[in-house]
């Protein structure tokens, strides 16, 4: 936990545990200790006495003590003064301020945590609980002590802490479960419930960390980004065992998202059922984001950028280089004559696909998006078709076609990505100067 030579911010906040770390670290670190307390601001003056208290405590100690007043958002007042603790602590570590934050938390506080989050529907990796070390550079030294020995040792040394006056309000959920709920379960079910839940955090924490490396291969292996969004294969899902295709699923709605925050047991199972075979197209939305089932790929991404389709309709001008909205490649048009007879290494008796005879062009081209009832004859097909049947046939999932690129010429498609140039349009032997369209980088 604690790295050779570096200092430790410890967080007060003058309750039982926190000065119980603080006097327990005193002895550990050799002194190399840094005293971090976050006013909440929720408790008027008796938040202002903590932080004196903890300020006086840390000037005993001949200790820093650096201090910060939280600023707390709108929304569930625990969740927010969680947010504003942990930002405050990583900012320490991120600056150099201190190499790791040690906090107070205790086994009947990773007690406490399994149990609300299995009420709350948590899987293996919410079960793990309070993590004893933390990636992001945050210690648990007291997390296999008990809060009845860590007061117990304090009072053993004659050592005063604050209480807290908002821990007995019932108005927090996990108030209610420290002071009724596990109570009446040691009373009534289970006397070593305490011990019991937090050794179930010590085996969820085991799985979590096997299925993390697990996932981390399997990630790699299948989960392919493209832009803002991320892609699974459905195939590839099915033949994952259940309990790999539901973490991976996971693993991909939170790289979408940044989090797992609000997405259930119900959520990734809407999201698993998508890759069911003999499935077409079908969407589902949770929270954040949207999985949409398109052939046999299930795209994730948020939802505000799933509804965002950009209709163009650009001019074309030759020669030119248009970008794509909304994406990053762009349309190159040049114009060649037929007395360079080869040009980049392509004949012109070679004609390729995006060759346009020029002077078949009637008036000035567009490029536009494709739109729901488009239809043309390819150069190297025999008939016209909706370009929605060539869609399908090339397998081209659906939010790759809204932004779809298509070159007109007045009312008539001269030209579009894949499938090529019209057959009205298209470079022949005959053909004097040709158009040559094709895909680059936008930039």
């Amino acid at each position: 936990m604690i790295p050779e030579g570096s200092r430790i911010g410890v967080a007060v906040s003058g309750g039982a545990d926190s000065v119980c770390l603080l006097e327990v670290l005193r002895e550990l670190a050799s002194g190399r200790l840094t005293v971090l307390h976050l006013d909440h601001q929720l408790r008027g003056e008796e938040s202002k006495t903590d932080a004196d208290f903890v300020a006086a405590m840390a000037e005993r100690l001949g200790m820093p003590f650096v201090s910060r007043r939280a600023e707390l958002g709108a929304g569930n007042l625990e969740e927010e003064a969680r947010r504003a603790r942990l930002e405050f602590f990583r900012e320490a570590v991120l600056t150099g301020l201190v190499a790791r934050v040690a906090t107070g938390h205790t086994r009947s506080d990773q007690a406490e945590t399994v149990l609300f989050r299995f009420l709350r529907g948590a899987a293996d990796a919410g079960l793990a609980g309070i993590r004893p070390v933390t990636t992001d550079g945050l210690i648990r030294p007291l997390i296999e002590v008990e809060r009845r020995d860590v007061e117990a040792f304090l009072r053993g040394r004659g050592i005063s802490w604050r209480e807290d006056s908002t821990n007995a309000s019932p108005r927090f959920a996990r108030n209610r479960i420290r002071h009724e709920l596990l109570p009446l379960l040691e009373r009534e079910w289970n006397p070593a419930i305490v011990e019991t839940l937090a050794r179930t955090a010590e085996w969820a924490g085991g799985d979590a960390e096997y299925w993390n490396a697990e996932m981390g291969r399997l990630e790699a292996e299948l989960l392919v980004r493209e832009g803002d969004a991320f892609l699974l294969n459905a195939g590839a899902i099915r033949e994952l065992p259940p309990a790999a295709a539901r973490r991976l699923i996971r693993r991909a709605i939170e790289r979408t998202k940044g989090d797992l925050r609000g997405v259930d047991f119900d959520h990734s199972e809407q999201a698993l059922r998508l890759s069911d075979a003999g499935i077409g197209s079908r969407r589902v939305r949770i929270p954040g984001v949207e999985i949409c089932r398109s052939l046999d790929w299930l795209r994730f991404v948020i939802y505000a950028d799933a509804k965002r389709t950009v209709a163009y309709r650009l001019p074309a001008g030759v020669p030119g280089i248009i970008p794509i909205p909304g994406g990053q490649q762009a349309i190159s048009l040049e114009l060649i004559e037929k007395s360079n007879d080869s040009h980049g290494g392509e004949s012109v008796y070679n004609v390729g696909m995006g060759w346009v005879d020029w002077d078949r062009v009637a008036g000035s081209l567009e490029l536009r998006n494709w739109m729901p009832g488009d239809r043309y004859q390819p150069a190297q097909s025999a008939s016209a078709r909706k370009i929605k049947t060539l869609f399908q046939l090339a397998r081209i999932p659906r939010w790759e076609r809204c932004q779809w690129p298509v070159l007109v010429d007045g009312g008539s498609i001269v030209w579009t990505r894949q499938f090529g140039a019209a057959a009205e349009y298209a470079a022949g032997p005959e053909t004097r100067r040709i158009l040559r369209v094709r895909e680059t980088s936008a930039e």
